[in-house]
C-alpha cells in the first residue's frame, strides 16, 4: 500500500514537473518572439535612419544650397570696405555699468544717448556744421535731410581678442 501512494505521490510531481517545464517553454517562445519583433523594429528603425541620413546628405548639399541662395535670396557680393583689420577696435568697450549696480543690459538702456567709439563697422560721425553750440548737441538737421542713427552700444563684458 505504501508503494501505491508513493507511486501516485511519484506520478503526480512528475505531471506537476512537465507542466512546469511546458510553462517556462512557453514562455520562453513568447519571448524569442518577442525578441525577434523588437529585432525586427530595430532593423526597420535602422533602415529608416539611413534613408535620412541619405536625404539629409542631398539636402546638405553645397551646390543645392548655393542654387538655392541664389535663386530666392538677393544677396549683394560683399564689398572690400566692410572688412576692417582688429588694430582699429577699441581697446576696451566703453563702460556702461555705474559702481554697485548688478544690471548689464539695464546699464546699456540707460546710457543710449552716449555714443560708442567709432570701429571698422561703424560709419564715423558726421561733424557738427559751423553754427552748432559749444555744448556737444548737434543743430537741428536741415529741411529733408535725415540725420544718421546713433551707433549700436558696444555690450558691457564682451570678450576681447
Amino acid at each position: 500500500m505504501i508503494l501505491r501512494v508513493l507511486n501516485f505521490v511519484v506520478i503526480g510531481v512528475l505531471i506537476l514537473a512537465a507542466a512546469y517545464v511546458y510553462r517556462i517553454k512557453f514562455e520562453a517562445t513568447v519571448q524569442a518572439e518577442r525578441v525577434a519583433k523588437l529585432r525586427d523594429e530595430v532593423r526597420h528603425e535602422r533602415d529608416k535612419i539611413a534613408a535620412l541620413r541619405a536625404r539629409w546628405g542631398e539636402l546638405d548639399d553645397p551646390a543645392r544650397i548655393q542654387e538655392l541662395a541664389q535663386r530666392f535670396l538677393k544677396l549683394k557680393p560683399i564689398e572690400p570696405t566692410q572688412f576692417d583689420s582688429l588694430d582699429h577696435l577699441p581697446d576696451q568697450p566703453p563702460d556702461y555699468m555705474r559702481p554697485g549696480s548688478k544690471d548689464p543690459i539695464g546699464g546699456i538702456i540707460e546710457h543710449l544717448e552716449q555714443r560708442a567709439e567709432v570701429t571698422g563697422s561703424v560709419s564715423a560721425p558726421t561733424a557738427a556744421p559751423a553754427g552748432a553750440a559749444s555744448n556737444g548737441n548737434a543743430a537741428p538737421a536741415a529741411a529733408g535731410t535725415a540725420a544718421p542713427p546713433p551707433p549700436v552700444p558696444a555690450i558691457p563684458g564682451a570678450v576681447k581678442p
